[in-house]
């Protein structure tokens, strides 16, 4: 995927696939929103979620984007997440922002005034491996390869 494409794709509100890790090694999925913003991810949750308190106890994740459409496409990435939380950050700003993805306007104002009611915290995955793959050009692994080579992509 070209370098354009990718941040075309990770704009848009696609919903990611999160894993974090249990007590005993095994992966923790779930769903998410994230922002993409200067190379990192920004995921919002809550502490009494599984996978925040998961996070909060093991650091290590991986986030997976896919899509049909507009651009097929997959980005996936793994590395640490930093815990960010209020008072000393504050993460509203960030919030906002991932509502503002995510939410139809008419709605933005009342979702985000819900969330400032829970016990938020914001998560910033800094990603130490990413993988991206352009789903149109994609015919397996030696033809991904070769594809690039042709391209320069």
């Amino acid at each position: 995927m070209k370098p354009e494409d990718i941040t075309d794709f990770l704009r848009q509100p696609h919903v990611g696939v999160l894993a974090s890790l249990r007590r005993d090694g095994r992966p923790y999925t779930v769903p998410v929103w994230f922002l993409h913003d200067d190379g990192d991810f920004w995921i919002t949750g809550t502490y009494e979620r599984v996978w925040c308190r998961q996070l909060m106890a093991d650091p290590r994740a991986s986030l997976c984007v896919e899509a049909a459409g507009p651009v097929a496409g997959h980005v996936g990435v793994d590395g640490s997440v930093i815990a960010h939380e209020l008072p000393d950050f504050d993460i509203w700003p960030i919030s906002k922002r991932l509502v503002d993805k995510y939410v139809a306007p008419d709605g933005r104002d009342r979702f985000l005034a819900n969330m400032q009611t829970e016990h938020r915290l914001l998560f910033q995955l800094v990603p130490e491996v990413f993988r991206a793959i352009d789903m149109r050009v994609y015919r397996g692994k030696r033809a991904d390869r070769d594809y690039q080579e042709r391209t320069g992509t």
